[in-house]
């Protein structure tokens, strides 16, 4: 079974399940995949924003919920933390679809959102559109960048192969030369 097998087989699967936890290079790898053939874009689109939205409403509920006990660990930065909850409260709509595409704020942001306790029913359409938008932007970026490295992907089962012989027979070598040494020891 080749590579372009497996994306086909388990890409999406891979891509909600990747973009749950880290979201930028799945995406943008989601894209290569589509603009390669192996994953459909509509679909690529689609999984990775439930991923991200999936994500997002969890680290959001665990702010909701344990929210203070979770930013006290946090004490030092205390000062950004009052300044992000003050824009939350300022400008939730574009605070919710804005932090994905903050910088440093992808797993803090959706805490810090719960923990300054907006409600529920503001974050959760927010958070669709927002992971919507951040989906269609990076799977475009991917797609576009897969007219870059294509050519390099079209042949990477082959060189793959190729590293993987080399490293059998390295490994080879080395494992024969250090049987070779601890039989001479063996024998003095």
């Amino acid at each position: 079974m080749d590579i372009n097998s497996l994306i086909e087989q388990y890409g999406y699967a891979a891509l909600v399940i990747g973009s749950v936890a880290e979201g930028e290079t799945i995406t943008l790898l989601g894209g290569v995949a589509a603009h390669q053939g192996l994953l459909r874009f509509p679909l690529v689109v689609a999984a990775v924003a439930l991923g991200g939205m999936i994500g997002d409403q969890l680290l959001y509920l665990l702010g909701l919920r344990f929210g203070p006990t979770l930013l006290k660990r946090f004490a030092r930065h205390q000062k950004k933390i009052n300044r992000a909850q003050r824009l939350i409260q300022r400008h939730p709509y574009l605070f919710v679809i804005g932090t994905r595409f903050m910088y440093g704020f992808r797993i803090i942001g959706p805490l810090l959102i719960g923990a300054s306790r907006l409600p529920p029913k503001i974050f959760l359409p927010l958070n669709i559109i927002g992971a919507i938008a951040w989906a269609l932007i990076f799977t475009s970026l991917g797609y576009v960048g897969g007219e870059v490295i294509g050519p390099w992907l079209h042949n990477l089962d082959q060189h793959l192969k190729h590293w993987i012989w080399l490293v059998l027979v390295v490994a080879g070598v080395i494992i024969w030369r250090l049987w070779r040494k601890h039989r001479e020891n063996n024998r003095d």
